[in-house]
Parts: C-alpha cells; structure tokens; sequence
C-alpha cells in the first residue's frame, strides 16, 4: 500500500471499542476498513462512525483487523498492473477461502475494484459502499437519526462513487434524512461535479498547473455558504482538508469536510457520543 504504517497498526482504531468482531465466515457482511480508513489519521473517525452505526442497525458482521492487505487500487492507477495482478489474486484468494460473499466499504475505491474489477479474476462478491447500506437501514427503522444537526451542508460527488457506479440519490436520501441538515448543491455536482483532485493516482503525484484541483472544488463548496463539506471518500476528505484552508486562510469560519458517516454518526447518537467511548461491539458477530 502507498500509505504510511504496517500491518500491525490496521487495528489502531479498535482500541476505543471492546470485543470488535473478527470475521470468521458466519456473519453476513464483512467490514472492510480499507488502507486510508485504517492507516491515516483523519480517516479513523471515519472507520469509528460506520462501526458505531453498523453495531446499532443490528447488522451481522465482521472485519479482517490485521490480515486486510490492499487491495491493489493505487498500483493500477499509476501503473503498475503487474503488482495489481498479484494483490487482487491474493485478496480474491482469501476472500473465498474465508467465505465472504457480502462486503460493506468505506472506501469508494475500494467499492469500485471488489465490484467491477475482481470479477476478472473470478471473484464475485455482493458490494455495499456504506452511504447505500446506511440508507437503507433508515429507511427501514433499523437506524434512527433523531438529533438534530442543524448546520448549513454542501455534497461532493466522488468520482467513484457517482459517475462510475452512479450511486447519487443514496448519500442524499441520507441527508434529507438527517435532522436541521440543509442541502445546498454546488452548481457542479451529480454526474457533471468536479473531481476533488485525487482520482487517477494524483493522490501521491505532485499536481502541475497554476491551480491545484482540489483548492478549485473548495472554492466552489465554499461559494454555497454550507458550513460542512460533505463527502463519501477519504480521499476527498484529505483533498479538502488541504484545499479548503489554502483558499480560506481564516480558521474562523472556515467550512469543515467530514464524511457524510461522521455526520449521520452525530445524528443516531448525538454530537458528544464519541465521548462515550470505550463501548462494548456486543451482538454483531452472529
């Protein structure tokens, strides 16, 4: 993986729960935590959201801690199809003999690979991104978001998500779902919105030109007068924690990205539920 860190430290954000689930073939789902959701800092309290609401709906899952490997992504899109080759294989690999069938990602990266790219090397697996799956379990009751959030929100269509699986109405549905959040679009957004500037490997690239993509997007949700930049990938979210303090120099007002799981997280639990940790993951392993 491209990421900093090893294999040992993939588990770091289970330290604040008791008794995370391992997946061992019974449960229904595996979690799938991905290298950015479990090795970069920012995007651990992403992890610890989709666990908390995941437990709460009462789904039947697990995760794979510290035997989760990349799944091959980065080096295709920079190149190295051969690397990609021989991680996918070993993923597909492990995935069956581990008995996998359904995965939950975080990751629209990730989503996108299991569920488009895998079938090549015969792995088929029912794929959720968990902007779909924690839809869904509003929409039936097995969620609740009944603390109000109250705050100005603007929506960032990643390109994985949006226009290559076409996953848009979800991660709205969601947000209309979400007490005092109010949606203001960008004036790009769904299948014409601009890409954060991370897609095609540019995560780890040096960017050339005059203006940096991600720094243009920022402007753009800051033009909506939203509060908090909402996205669905950590990629995004650490394209924008960069991009929006280097075009709104000014902390004081400055808009905040978070990923739309931090925010329905506040909704379910209220905003100061994360102080409650360390909570026990009791009832997801069956």
């Amino acid at each position: 993986h491209p990421w900093r860190g090893t294999a040992l430290e993939r588990t770091t954000w289970m330290n604040d729960f008791e008794d995370v689930p391992m997946f061992d073939g019974s449960q229904e789902y595996l979690y799938w935590v991905g290298c950015s959701g479990s090795l970069v800092e920012r995007n651990l309290p992403i992890t610890k959201a989709v666990f908390r609401l995941l437990r709460e709906s009462g789904a039947s899952f697990g995760v794979m801690g510290q035997e989760e490997t990349c799944n091959g992504d980065p080096a295709r899109r920079l190149g190295n199809e051969y690397l990609y080759q021989i991680l996918a294989a070993q993923l597909v690999e492990t995935f069956k003999a581990k008995n996998v069938q359904k995965v939950i990602t975080n990751c629209p990266h990730c989503f996108n690979t299991f569920k488009n790219e895998y079938p090549q090397f015969d792995g088929y697996f029912e794929v959720f991104h968990h902007t779909e799956f924690l839809n869904d379990r509003l929409r039936d009751g097995s969620l609740r978001a009944s603390h109000p959030i109250n705050a100005d929100v603007t929506y960032h269509d990643s390109c994985y998500l949006g226009r290559l699986n076409g996953v848009y109405d979800a991660p709205r549905q969601i947000l209309e779902m979400v007490p005092g959040a109010n949606l203001t679009e960008m004036q790009r957004n769904l299948s014409k919105g601009l890409c954060c500037g991370a897609g095609g490997g540019n995560m780890w690239q040096e960017e050339i030109g005059e203006r940096r993509v991600n720094q243009v997007r920022s402007e753009e949700a800051i033009r909506t007068g939203a509060s908090q930049l909402i996205s669905n990938c950590p990629f995004c979210i650490q394209m924008f924690e960069d991009g929006v303090p280097a075009v709104q120099p000014e902390e004081e007002g400055r808009i905040r990205p978070f990923d739309i799981a931090e925010l329905l997280e506040d909704a379910v639990f209220g905003p100061d539920s994360q102080d409650e940790q360390p909570v026990s993951a009791g009832g997801t392993s069956a």
